[in-house]
């Protein structure tokens, strides 16, 4: 069942995105070779709890920890280990925080140090295909529209476009209806109506559209073990239009060099 926030619904929805972005900034301030992915995991978890939030991942359908943390070939649901980032790694941080009964989710892949120039390009255009969703992300058109243009954007570089993992709805519930693929006919799936909340994030991969999950039941990779990139935002669709309740603001604070990292 989709659900039609109110106004009053979706500014408690964006106040909680901001704890998530605010959140992401401070991992921001740690990346770089040698930091844990627990030690990540640990600064996300206090400050969402300091923030008067609660970290929405822990404890969902038994998952562990606070962020979502996938290097490399992890496309997502990467539960945070000892690992210690290393020089050319890419990292996808998805993070999610509930304040005031709402629920935000969104994501960013970091770069560490120096990134082969394939993978780079990889990030920049999964990040440019998250916009270009966003673009058809308008009342009156369909979730197969966000899809398609993610699709047919991403495929041309030859890249994977995964199939069974795709945006949703967000609200009372982290996941709620629609689903939002990345991948999709023009015209098709659910129609977007004002007042919907949902999350746009394409997850591409360097090589074969492939999934395969480990024997976590989370850690989700791609099936040729090639670096796979994802970027997430939050969407509500309004008397004003589209707009954006997430931010990247507080990781180009960190680092503003990120601003700029987008395929032209």
């Amino acid at each position: 069942m989709i659900h039609y926030r109110t106004t009053k619904e979706i500014a408690l929805i964006q106040e909680s995105a901001f704890i998530v972005g605010k959140t992401l900034g401070e991992v921001a301030k740690l990346l770089c070779p040698g930091v844990s992915l627990k030690t990540l995991d640990k600064v996300a978890e206090t400050f969402i709890r300091d923030s008067g939030a609660i970290p929405s991942f822990k404890g969902y359908n038994g998952f562990p920890s606070t962020l979502c943390l996938s290097v490399n070939d992890v496309i997502v649901h990467g539960i945070p280990s000892d690992y210690q980032l290393k020089d050319g790694d890419i990292i996808s941080v998805d993070c999610g925080a509930k304040k005031n009964g709402y629920h935000a989710d969104y994501a960013y892949t970091f770069m560490i140090g120096n990134v082969a120039e394939e993978v780079r390009n990889l990030c920049l255009r999964t990040k440019k295909a998250l916009y270009i969703g966003i673009e058809h992300a308008k009342a009156g058109n369909k979730t197969g529209d966000i899809g398609h243009a993610i699709q047919t954007y991403c495929e041309a570089f030859g890249y994977g476009v995964v199939r069974e993992l795709t945006g949703h709805g967000c609200g009372r519930n982290l996941h709620e209806d629609p689903a939002v693929p990345n991948y999709g006919q023009k015209g098709c799936g659910a129609k977007l109506k004002k007042g919907m909340v949902f999350c746009i994030e394409p997850m591409i991969n360097l090589g074969v559209r492939h999934i395969r999950v480990d024997r976590d039941q989370w850690t989700t990779r791609t099936a040729d073990r090639f670096p796979s990139a994802h970027y997430e935002h939050m969407v509500a669709l309004t008397d004003k239009g589209t707009e954006i309740l997430s931010s990247y603001q507080w990781i180009y604070d960190v680092l503003p060099e990120q601003r700029d990292l987008i395929e032209k």
